[in-house]
């Protein structure tokens, strides 16, 4: 990654409100588990990096590529690949 690159990363509460709105739940907490590296992270921890085109979030061990999101007037595009799973725990 580019020094350019790092000044521009946010981490994943930058995408909070937009995955709350998709899963209809606080994500930033749960923990996710990277396809690439196997290490498990908050979601919240996640690199995230993009504008206006959509987001991409990196695994904050690895840094490869576990979560895409785009939205669009049709709705979000989500597509998680590089996560083996997500923990959906439930809040009390």
């Amino acid at each position: 990654m580019t020094q350019v690159a790092h000044q521009m990363m946010l981490d994943g509460n930058a995408v909070a409100g937009l995955l709350q709105e998709v899963f209809g739940a606080e994500m930033t907490d749960q923990p996710a588990c990277c396809a690439h590296c196997g290490r498990t992270s908050r979601i919240g921890a996640m690199q995230v990096y993009g504008q206006e085109m959509g987001k991409v979030l990196r695994c904050p061990y690895c840094e490869q590529v576990v979560m895409r999101l785009m939205e669009r007037p049709d709705g979000v595009l989500l597509e998680m690949r590089g996560l083996q799973y997500v923990r959906l725990r439930q809040v009390e």
